[in-house]
């Protein structure tokens, strides 16, 4: 049992969710769904919570109805090897969802993720110190991060 589990309020719909990102990413599913019992505060046999993995860390999504959302305060950021990983998810999981700035999108459940090339923390924390400032300034103007226009930024004086 991993020490911390992200656990994710959702008003009827953690199966969805789970089910969903479990069909995104690679080495992820379903672990197990449990329900609410009789004299349960959602109706008997309703999902409870559903147990997933995504690339192997755990989640717990919970049925706890309408009483909290999700919020920017709290995001998810994937690290991308590739511009392709990155594209592949940002099309996924933004569908039906919002695109922000910088590499964020909220999802169509409300929750936030980061969808982040590795390359670019090499960029932002390169010792050239306006090559950083430029791939930040580039990246600054992006939704979803382009890599190939990243280092163009930091080629261009």
């Amino acid at each position: 049992m991993q020490k911390i589990t992200p656990f994710l309020w959702f008003d009827g719909k953690a199966e969805e969710a789970a089910n969903f990102y479990a069909s995104i990413f690679n080495n992820s599913r379903i672990v197990d769904i449990t329900r609410y019992g009789e004299g349960s505060p959602a109706p008997k046999g309703t999902v409870m919570t559903a147990r997933f993995l995504l690339e192997g860390q755990e989640f717990v999504a919970l049925n706890g109805g309408p009483h909290f959302t999700f919020s920017p305060a709290i995001s998810f950021v994937v690290n991308c090897e590739s511009q392709q990983e990155v594209d592949d998810l940002w099309e996924k999981l933004s569908a039906s969802g919002e695109e922000g700035q910088c590499g964020w999108l909220k999802d169509k459940f409300g929750v936030s993720w980061q969808i982040v090339p590795t390359v670019l923390v090499t960029m932002l924390t390169s010792p050239d110190a306006a090559r950083a400032q430029r791939a930040m300034t580039a990246m600054m103007q992006m939704k979803k991060i382009d890599i190939s226009l990243l280092e163009q930024a930091q080629k261009n004086a």
